[in-house]
């Protein structure tokens, strides 16, 4: 198993660079650790961790 530590930004710019343009800053600077690196993962997997990560950010979020 090889652990790899990846920002956001490399996750979406490799497997789905579309959707790079709709994401906030802080969400493409997230560290996300995967379990079997980046090499591992499919575009799938890609839109998983991204809504997961969106998710997150939205609990930080104040109301408005």
């Amino acid at each position: 198993m090889k652990m790899e530590t990846v920002k956001l930004s490399r996750i979406v710019m490799k497997l789905t660079p579309e959707l790079y343009s709709s994401l906030k800053p802080n969400e493409l600077n997230s560290e996300i650790v995967l379990a079997n690196g980046i090499d591992a993962l499919e575009s799938e997997d890609a839109l998983e961790i991204i809504q997961y990560s969106i998710s997150e950010h939205q609990k930080d979020a104040p109301l408005q």
